[in-house]
């Protein structure tokens, strides 16, 4: 049986502008913050709780926000980050779901953010999935619209799948698994390969990349805040264990393609798809020859929405990965007038 408990963090947490406000200018990498493994001194915009729970022989603990409506309207929106993003960087998408009478979970997944790092943990969609369903039947939750971007997206849509009747909307935000890219001809790569990439990860390496496929070649300052808060994570005293849980996570992405399986998917679903992205993991790793064939987004967004029976999609024209950053006030709009339609 499985156990759990939740306390709230207070303090500076409480602020909801931690990612709206105007940011400090790039720092040099040198210069960049160092937080503890579970992101210890880095504030979230509102405040954390967390779920204590036994998977795998082991006492984890997995971090959450819990935002509700002054006016609910008695539905609640779970948003899945990506593989560099955690529950904060959904903030604007959190204050304007919760305006529109929706009560918001945000999880930090197990091994990322303020979530346990666990040493040896067989990371899965499946056993990530089962983590966020324990997390919301603790919460007396028994249906979700289930938003998920990047490797969210890949959670979110292995969750439909295996708890399609606690789905009544799955949203996909520029998803990655859309292709297979082993089967594409990426080599493969081996768990100590991608820990000695990831201990490599810098400010600058992070900013350069997320400015490149989230943001189309394009940076503003308040961007950067959550380019120091992972150069924080992994620049701090647990940085080992944070890139070792990431080198895991990157073969679990790589190894468990779930596009075969998108013509199984039975719930109403939302792809909403930042034209500009070229996101493909382990494209770095790929013969130079087939970098430029990987992580077409125009066209994987439309053979996704054609494996997904009734599935409709929003295509961003000018925006990349993140489309939910780069225009928050645009892409929240259309989001929750996909969710409201049946």
């Amino acid at each position: 049986m499985k156990l759990w408990t939740r306390t709230i963090l207070a303090g500076a947490a409480l602020s909801a502008a931690v990612f709206a406000g105007p940011l400090a200018a790039q720092q040099p990498t040198d210069a960049a913050p160092a937080y503890g493994p579970e992101l210890e001194g880095f504030d979230y915009p509102y405040p954390v709780q967390r779920f204590a729970f036994t998977s795998q022989r082991q006492s984890l603990q997995m971090a959450y926000l819990d935002v509700r409506p002054e006016r609910p309207n008695g539905q609640t929106a779970v948003l899945l980050h990506g593989k560099n993003f955690c529950a904060a960087t959904w903030e604007p998408t959190i204050k304007d779901l919760v305006a529109a009478g929706y009560r918001v979970i945000a999880p930090d997944q197990i091994g990322f953010c303020k979530s346990s790092k666990p040493a040896a943990y067989q990371f899965t969609f499946k056993q990530l999935a089962g983590n966020t369903h324990e997390l919301l039947a603790s919460l007396g939750i028994d249906k979700a619209v289930v938003i998920g971007h990047s490797t969210g997206g890949m959670l979110a849509a292995h969750y439909s799948l295996i708890y399609p009747k606690d789905v009544s909307h799955l949203v996909l935000v520029n998803p990655v698994g859309l292709e297979d890219w082993s089967a594409k001809g990426v080599p493969p790569i081996s768990v100590d390969q991608w820990y000695a990439r990831e201990l490599k990860t810098n400010a600058d390496g992070i900013r350069a990349y997320e400015k490149s496929t989230y943001y189309a070649g394009k940076w503003e300052d308040r961007y950067e805040r959550a380019v120091q808060m992972l150069a924080g994570l992994n620049n701090g005293p647990g940085k080992e264990a944070v890139a070792w849980d990431s080198a895991l996570i990157y073969d679990m992405i790589i190894t468990q393609p779930v596009l075969y399986r998108f013509p199984e998917i039975s719930v109403p679903t939302l792809l909403m798809i930042g034209q500009k992205d070229t996101t493909a993991i382990a494209k770095d790793f790929a013969p130079p020859e087939l970098r430029p064939k990987l992580g077409n987004y125009p066209e994987l967004g439309k053979a996704a929405a054609k494996a997904i029976a009734g599935a409709r999609l929003i295509e961003f024209p000018d925006y990349g990965h993140a489309p939910q950053m780069t225009d928050p006030e645009g892409f929240n709009k259309a989001l929750i007038a996909g969710i409201s339609k049946s």
